[in-house]
């Protein structure tokens, strides 16, 4: 393979003729999801970076993943689903802040 992103597309395609061939083996109902993230960044340059798959994709910026710092946009093709974000600086330091505390709280299980 030349590089990662060949071997990805291989690999869907080596899956989807395998479960094609053999209808006997279960698959799952839920959506197959492929998740590509920007770069870290400054926000205006990750924002421009969305943009402009979603310009190869012909796709609009999700408004839903917006109050979560996520800016993102997607393509479907039935079940499978690609989708490119931007998790923006306060997305991440909120994350962070909340992740620092990991391990440090112990639960009152009574």
């Amino acid at each position: 393979m030349h590089n990662e992103r060949d071997a990805l597309i291989a690999g869907l395609i080596a899956l989807a003729g395998f479960l094609k061939a053999r209808p006997q083996v279960p698959v799952s109902v839920a959506p197959v999801i492929i998740r590509a993230f920007a770069a870290n960044g400054p926000d205006r340059q990750m924002r421009a970076e969305v943009d402009a798959v979603a310009a190869l994709l012909d796709t609009e910026i999700d408004p839903e993943h917006l109050p979560h710092g996520h800016y993102m946009t997607a393509i479907g093709f039935g079940p499978v689903r690609y989708e490119f974000i931007a998790i923006l600086a306060a997305a991440r330091a909120r994350h962070a802040a909340e992740d620092s505390y990991r391990g440090c709280i112990t639960p009152d299980n009574t």
